[in-house]
């Protein structure tokens, strides 16, 4: 199912609507959808560099309000929208654990180490922002901050280094950015539990 859903997001990129279908799933992303806008960004940002900052643009704000539509179904649909997307995936018992022991600084944590490298996924982030009632405004200037600088520190990788940077990104900055965010959260605890 999910190579699928991969392989379809990648055709997206092909198509003169790619930017429309960018600005989609990059919304949907950051709300309910699985797959991450990177797997179209990329091959978009690769066909037309002169256009990496603008694409970049495209997905930050679709997934700012993508992560809106998330605080929001956290915040007034939890039981009706939340909790059946959660259980579809899977993710409902560690969803519950995340909240009971969320606080704002947690997830501005979640919010920095999902933007860096999707842990945990960014829509697992927004319901639980607006579950636990993180102040909205807050959470859009974190998210914008959060996934900005990712499709922005994309974009610079693909218009510096091109094509050659195109199978670092895919195969090995995902683990780079995952080592990274764990030595946040590492770093949380250990800030939390020892002061």
């Amino acid at each position: 199912m999910l190579r699928g859903l991969y392989d379809w997001t990648l055709s997206l990129a092909a198509k003169k609507s790619a930017e429309w279908w960018l600005a989609i799933i990059a919304f949907v992303e950051s709300s309910v959808f699985l797959v991450p806008a990177d797997v179209l960004y990329l091959p978009m940002a690769l066909s037309r560099p002169d256009r990496a900052y603008r694409y970049a643009l495209v997905a930050t704000l679709a997934s700012v309000l993508g992560g809106i539509a998330g605080w929001y179904i956290g915040h007034y649909a939890y039981d009706t929208v939340a909790r059946p997307i959660l259980e579809f995936y899977g993710k409902y018992d560690d969803f519950e654990t995340l909240r009971v022991s969320s606080g704002v600084g947690f997830i501005i944590l979640m919010l920095i180490t999902s933007g860096l490298a999707h842990l945990p996924p960014i829509k697992v982030v927004t319901i639980l922002s607006g579950v636990i009632g993180v102040n909205l405004l807050l959470f859009i200037a974190l998210a914008i901050v959060a996934r900005g600088a990712r499709f922005l520190f994309l974009a610079w990788l693909l218009r510096r280094y091109g094509e050659p940077i195109r199978e670092f990104i895919e195969k090995r900055l995902g683990m780079i950015a995952g080592a990274g965010a764990a030595a946040l959260i590492s770093l949380y605890i250990v800030v939390k539990y020892a002061f």
